[in-house]
Order: structure tokens, then sequence, then C-alpha cells
């Protein structure tokens, strides 16, 4: 495997590569065994790495892109995707906030061992979300790098059709200082996903809540400073087919005009929703014009406060966001001239691999158009302009849907009220939040898996 080969496997996997060492020429001196690396260590050298060039550059993390110097400040290390891909290998993605007000996710290849790590390569894989290029597996392992204008639906996140995998949902509790509480998600079965539960692993006794209003089901479980660093997970199969736009089963869609807490009634989304509609005269094409509204108006860019709660407000303002941001706007508007819409969240499952864990949770929304529900997913038409007639009535075969609806109402209630948005975990600790490490990982089954 190249280099090049290496890297690109890197930015795809975000796990572990083997790499086969060749014998050493007879009489060629044998180098000590590389030392055992974590990718603890791997977030050091990067870290490392982009603060001493922040100091040699002023405050700046300067780096060469499309003739021009960009000035940069550290936002995140992808930790999902620190890598160790062989002896003395390793691969880091993390994101940069430039001073041109652009967020640019750029990769990593690292030389050498912990504490002593250099950096040998280091490419701008996307700006705002939006990548320049994909990578596509060969044969023989490697991969390769592929313009977007090229690539298929499949390297660009869609399986169209059906899909089968397993799903782990794994949760790590900090350390706990007091009594604390936990609820989350359970998938369930419904017409595009059959969902079964295989098992369920926790230091605790668990019960299951259910949310009436949206008809979600919820892990609810109680864990005391013992249990600290304890894990919970839970692993699926899931069969899933891919969604277009269906006839509606409930007679109660008018609840989904109704506001939310951070998707509230508000006379600009109404004068916004207008402007942007101005001229159609169905709900299906005024909900196109809501589509294209929002995608030409925010820009894909987990940076600044406020971002990834799903705060239509907050977008509409700041103009940038997650997939919950965009959605949450989308969501107001239509809304605001009486056409119904809903938000789900669980996970895209990647397409051009068949394992290995996800880059956190995903949402969509649906609206309510012609007597049907109409799939969309605005963030990624965002990210792949070259899809967004598809996802303006799809959601393609590899997902899974955690939990729908927001403000989430279940007995036992957290304390700092109904829950937002249920994808990662709601932990309160003595009643106040507290973020725990979670981890999602997958593995494709049977005749779904990518040849």
């Amino acid at each position: 495997m190249t280099a090049r080969s290496v890297f690109a496997a890197a930015c795809v996997l975000g796990a572990a590569l083997p790499v086969l060492a060749a014998a050493p020429p007879s009489g060629e001196t044998v180098s000590a065994p590389a030392p055992h690396v974590v990718t603890a260590d791997i977030q050091a050298g990067i870290e490392k790495h982009i603060e001493e060039q922040t100091r040699a550059g002023n405050g700046y993390f300067k780096l060469a892109f499309d003739e021009k110097q960009l000035q940069l400040k550290l936002v995140r290390v992808h930790l999902e995707y620190l890598a160790n891909l062989g002896p003395r290998r390793h691969f880091a993605c993390v994101d940069l906030a430039g001073t041109d007000g652009e967020v640019y996710d750029v990769d990593f290849f690292l030389a050498g061992d912990p504490g002593a790590m250099t950096v040998t390569e280091t490419t701008v894989h996307k700006i705002n979300g939006q990548p320049r290029y994909t990578w596509e597996q060969k044969r023989n392992g490697t991969w390769r790098r592929v313009p977007v204008k090229k690539a298929s639906k499949r390297l660009l996140g869609v399986i169209n059709g059906r899909d089968e995998f397993e799903f782990i949902y794994r949760v790590k509790l900090p350390q706990l200082s007091a009594p604390a509480r936990m609820w989350l998600p359970l998938a369930q079965s419904d017409r595009f996903q059959t969902v079964q539960v295989e098992g369920i692993q926790a230091p605790v006794q668990w019960r299951e809540l259910e949310d009436h209003a949206h008809g979600n089901n919820v892990l609810f479980l109680t864990a005391s400073p013992a249990e600290s660093g304890r894990t919970i997970e839970i692993r699926y199969r899931v069969q899933r087919v891919e969604k277009a736009a269906y006839a509606v089963q409930e007679p109660m869609t008018q609840k989904y005009l109704n506001p939310e807490r951070l998707v509230p009634a508000d006379e600009n989304f109404r004068t916004l929703a207008e402007e942007a509609s101005r001229g159609r005269t169905t709900d299906l094409t005024r909900a196109r014009a809501l589509y294209d509204h929002v995608i030409d108006r925010l820009r894909y860019m987990k940076f600044g406060a406020g971002w990834g709660v799903g705060d239509a407000t907050r977008a509409c303002d700041a103009r940038t966001g997650n997939c919950s941001d965009f959605h949450a706007y989308f969501i107001a508007l239509a809304r605001a001239i009486g056409i119904p819409a809903r938000l789900a969240i669980g996970a895209a499952i990647p397409s051009e691999r068949n394992d290995g864990r996800i880059d956190g949770y995903h949402c969509w929304a649906e609206f309510l158009a012609d007597g049907k529900w109409w799939p969309v997913d605005i963030s990624e038409a965002d990210k792949y302009s070259s899809l967004a007639t598809y996802y303006f009535g799809h959601h393609p075969a590899n997902r899974i849907e955690l939990s729908q609806g927001r403000d989430l109402v279940v007995d036992p209630l957290p304390a700092s009220g109904p829950i937002n948005l249920l994808a990662y975990p709601v932990l309160e600790i003595a009643g106040t939040p507290v973020k725990a490490e979670t981890e999602f990982i997958f593995r494709r089954i049977g005749a779904a898996r990518k040849s």
C-alpha cells in the first residue's frame, strides 16, 4: 500500500489499517520495534503540531491552499478518525476556522513515535462540510481519490433499494460525583426499517419509557459513583429500505404545525417563507422553494456558539449550522405558511465501506403535501449539489432512525425539562446535564456488503 493509498484509506475508514512489512535485506540492521500507539498519542501529536505552528504563525496555523495562505484557528480534532496506520504511520482529521469565515476540514498524515510525531502531508478535504473529493476502494484494497463531480451516488453517501447492517450504540459513563440518571433512544421498527435488538448491556438495571406524543421508546437507567467509567451498549440488527414519499397513516397531522421550544412561531419566519415561495401555488412547489432557500441561505459549519441544537432562530440569524439547524430552520419556515413538517434523528451508515465507526448522529425532515409525507435531507443536499434533486423526496437505505420529534416528554423527566433531541444520551448528575462519551459502530451484513 502506498503512502497515498494509506492516507486515503485513513480518511475513509477512521480505523487502524494493517501494513505488511517486508524483511530487511541481508546485512541491514533491524530497527527497534515500533512502540504501541493509541489514539490519545495521535491526538497529542497533532495538537502539538498545530500549537507549535500557531505559535510560529503569530497566533494562526498557516496553510497554503488554492494560491493563497490560510490563517486558521483550531476548532476540534475528529477523535473518531484518529488512526494508527502501521509502524510509525498515523492519521488525523481536524477542523480549523479561517479568518475568511470558512471552516476547513484538514487531513494530516503523521510519522513517528508517541511524543515525537511529525506531519508529512497536509490536505484540505472539505470546506464548510462540502468535500473537494471522495475516495473509492479498489479491488486490491487500496483507495483512489475521485473528484466529487465524477463520483457515483454510493461514493457520495447514497445506497438505493435496501441495506442491512449491525449497529452498535455505545456510551461510556464519565466520573460520577453523585447519583446520575440517563435517557437513551431505543430504535423501533416501522414501514421503512426492521429493527431487532440483539442485546443491551448495562452495569445497572434499566427500564423502557414511552414518549406518547411521538411514539418513541426510551431506555432509562440510574447509576451511582460506583459505575463511573462503565459502559452501556445496545446492539441492533437493522434492515432498511430507501424512503420516498408515502401516504399519511395518522389523522392528527395538524399537530406538526405547532411550535416547539427551539422552532417557534415567528413573524420573521412567515415573512421569509412567503418571500421564498412567492408565485408557487401548491404545497409541494412551495416546500421545494423553501428547500432551495435553506440551501442558499445556510452554510454547513460546526463552529461558533449555539450550533447543533436545532435552534431555528439562531440558524436564521447566523446562517450556519449542522443538520439539526438546517432542518429546524426549514421546519419553522414550512409551518409558518401552513405546511406540516417534522424532524427525525439517527445515523447515516457510511456507503463507501462495510464497517467501522460513524461520525456522529444525523437528522432529517419530512413535510406534508398532497396527502403524503415527503422526506428531505437539506444539509446533505447542501454538501452534494448533484444530489439536491434526489434529497427532495428521498432518504437513502443506509440509515437508522433512533427517534422522532422534538421536546420529548417521558416519566421520569430530566430536570432540564422535555428532551430537545434524542440521539446522544441525556445524562444528568445530581440534576445537572453532563456529556457522555458516545460512539456509533456498524458492520454491513451479507448481500448488502459493498464488493
